[in-house]
């Protein structure tokens, strides 16, 4: 496993210096939150003990200017941001480094503390954005599938059987597309089939994807293709994913793969300033946190778009590994923080 991870993380920095992207270390303690859904990590010097807790005067709230930093901190949950100030002056960037959530998810598919790859590209429109990410996959599971032969193979022996003729097909055929509309429409034909075999048989216009829904989209209507789906709700994307003309989605892609589900998530950016403070007026999100991504658009922008692959989600995918902690050595999860 380890050296499968060592060729793919080699293989994320030949395929993007390739391109002539640049290569950026985004914070890991940040005032923001990128996603803003409230899952983070805090990062404090404040004592624990009740009694000895700083507060502000009406005793009501922690007096955080008393703390490291002066104010809230947390541990970051994406560089995206970070990577759009970046991409505004250079171009074409990525970072890949550790990110954190603070979820309470006991599944095979998250961790507390994993990896995340995140290009940024200036002058790219979401159809250029997916263009990416497929040669992006592409060259890493190549990669693997050149470098790594026998390790492949033992996966391919006593995981699954199918796993080598499975990864040549990423090498060799186009992703399908599917817009999220569209994909909605397949999938309630398919479960009025039998709702009975689905855990989530309700779905809509509206519902966030289920990892049972996603593997359907690329193993049985994809024909076990990688498949992107495309313009989903804005009620179920983030503040910065760009509107589309429609009024009811946003310029947004997952990339689903079979036995992982969605392996990429990333979207065109909200470019222009009165739309993204409007989003972030509905979310309750507050402008002075974000006074500098702001600023990005206030004093001139470009239209720019990226996306994000959890890296442990990729070397389960490309070793035919089931539950992601068994992609890191030293997993952290609910409950878990061993060694």
């Amino acid at each position: 496993m380890s050296r499968v991870r060592s060729c793919l993380a080699y293989a994320t920095h030949e395929f993007f210096q390739g391109q002539g992207f640049a290569y950026l270390q985004s914070p890991l303690i940040t005032a923001s939150d990128c996603e803003g859904a409230g899952e983070m990590f805090r990062v404090t010097t404040l004592p624990t003990e009740v009694a000895k807790m700083p507060l502000t005067e009406d005793k009501a709230h922690l007096d955080l200017s008393a703390d490291f930093f002066g104010k809230a901190a947390y541990l970051t949950v994406s560089g995206q941001l970070s990577g759009e100030a970046y991409a505004c002056a250079l171009g074409d960037v990525y970072t890949f480094g550790p990110t954190f959530r603070a979820e309470n998810s006991q599944t095979s598919r998250h961790l507390a503390e994993f990896h995340m790859i995140e290009p940024e590209m200036a002058f790219c429109d979401l159809k250029e954005n997916m263009a990416n990410a497929e040669a992006f996959v592409k060259y890493c599971v190549g990669a693997a599938l050149a470098k790594c032969p026998d390790d492949l193979a033992f996966f391919n022996g006593f995981y699954d059987k199918s796993l080598l003729g499975r990864l040549q097909r990423v090498v060799d055929e186009p992703f399908a597309k599917v817009a999220y509309r569209d994909a909605v429409a397949l999938l309630q034909a398919e479960i009025a089939k039998d709702p009975s075999k689905w855990q989530f048989p309700a779905v809509e216009f509206g519902t966030d994807l289920s990892t049972e829904h996603e593997k359907w989209l690329a193993e049985v209507w994809a024909g076990g293709r990688a498949t992107f789906v495309y313009d989903y709700p804005k009620s179920i994307k983030a503040f910065y994913m760009r509107d589309n003309e429609d009024g009811e989605t946003v310029a947004a892609m997952d990339l689903l793969v079979p036995g992982v589900g969605e392996l990429v998530g990333g979207s065109a950016r909200e470019e222009r300033l009165d739309v993204l403070l409007a989003k972030m007026a509905e979310l309750d999100l507050d402008p002075e946190d974000y006074w500098w991504y702001l600023d990005l658009r206030r004093f001139g922008s470009v239209p720019h778009a990226g996306y994000g692959l959890g890296f442990e989600r990729l070397v389960c995918y490309v070793t035919a590994t089931e539950n992601i902690r068994d992609a890191i050595a030293f997993p952290r999860f609910p409950g878990s923080a061993e060694f």
